[in-house]
């Protein structure tokens, strides 16, 4: 086994090149204040994964819009009293010689019921209490992405990514179980898919000729179909207005959950695509050297490092070190976090996850 590749730079058709094909995943980490501006904890916990050499640092899901918040202590970037926050860390990211991105989110009938009263999605959902979006807020929120952009553009970043996962808001769009508009927004694949499209078309007429775009898609659950996400990933990257495409798999090596598709893993669903100038990445469960070369050797461009840099906010250098580099084992103590970076609001969240936080 070789992990060379994943240190050569790669290159994006905008901007600067990364220095190896390490991304930081764009994790939620609950340590913003509550109005959305920066808080030393996020600050330290980003810096210090630029610093331990990932090619691309990526903030967590910043929301777009207040009603979008998805959860506490999650950074926003729908205000310009957020600026002052972004600027400084989109500083300390590059002081560090690493690529800074921030991913831009909404999060629809999944918001924050304790602090969002009025919770949107594509269309009425009974199930969540959401009501659908007019037709003048949908423009409103295609608009708002593109401000969003713009003050990332502004604060310093090299880039932004459009996060169309998980089922938040534009996931919810690419969805028909969510998504049942009778307007230019619904219906057909192409009509649900055109507010992605809209977003990332005005990013790029609206900030300079080398400010980065990424997309997110995660092509399974939230209502969504695989071959209709393997339809949107092929026009997005057909359309090169990205630079590069993040899918997240949950388990970079798992089979797809519909029976129809059983057979070969999901990743590869992808990297068949013909990409042009995109560059693809793949997220999943990637927590060790081993991981990562086989994502690469998968086909895929570059990888996205989640829980690995969580428990190691050097990743990559102690990949670069070991090539046989494994993930501390699970669970892990609270003081352990606390060497990585993890403020308090962080470790407490980390505790929720079963398994993870031994005390």
């Amino acid at each position: 086994m070789s992990t060379a590749r994943l240190f050569e730079p790669l290159t994006l058709a905008r901007g600067p090149a990364l220095k190896n094909r390490f991304m930081l995943a764009p994790l939620t980490n609950l340590q913003s204040h509550a109005d959305g501006r920066l808080s030393d904890d996020e600050y330290r916990w980003l810096t210090m994964r630029a610093e331990g050499g990932f090619g691309l640092t990526m903030t967590c899901a910043a929301h777009v819009q207040a009603r979008g918040q998805g959860f506490p202590g999650q950074l926003g970037i729908f205000s310009d009293d957020h600026l002052e926050g972004l600027t400084r860390l989109a500083s300390g990211i590059k002081a560090h010689g690493s690529v800074s991105s921030v991913q831009l989110h909404h999060g629809g009938n999944r918001a924050l019921k304790d602090v969002v009263t009025d919770i949107v999605c594509p269309s009425d959902d009974p199930e969540t209490g959401a009501r659908a979006l007019t037709l003048k807020e949908v423009e409103e929120l295609r608009d708002d992405f593109i401000a969003a952009a713009k003050r990332a553009e502004k604060a310093g970043f090299d880039g932004v990514e459009v996060h169309g996962a998980h089922g938040y808001i534009l996931l919810q769009f690419l969805s028909p179980k969510f998504n049942r508009r009778d307007d230019r927004y619904g219906g057909s694949l192409e009509n649900r898919a055109r507010l992605v499209f809209e977003i990332i078309d005005g990013i790029r007429a609206e900030c300079r000729p080398d400010f980065q775009i990424g997309l997110r898609l995660s092509p399974e659950r939230f209502g969504v179909q695989l071959d209709e996400m393997r339809d949107v990933a092929a026009e997005a990257m057909r359309r090169s207005q990205i630079d590069y495409l993040d899918m997240s798999l949950w388990d970079y090596a798992k089979e797809p959950a519909d029976e129809a598709f059983k057979g070969r893993r999901l990743m590869d669903y992808f990297s068949d695509l013909d990409r042009g100038n995109v560059r693809l990445g793949a997220a999943g469960k990637i927590m060790s050297a081993q991981d990562a070369v086989n994502v690469i050797e998968a086909g895929y461009d570059y990888v996205l490092i989640g829980r690995g840099a969580i428990l190691a906010h050097d990743f990559p250098e102690q990949v670069r070190r070991n090539p046989n580099y494994q993930s501390p084992s699970l669970p892990v103590s609270s003081e352990h976090l606390r060497k990585e970076g993890l403020g308090p609001a962080f470790i407490k969240y980390m505790s929720t996850w079963e398994g993870f936080v031994r005390d």
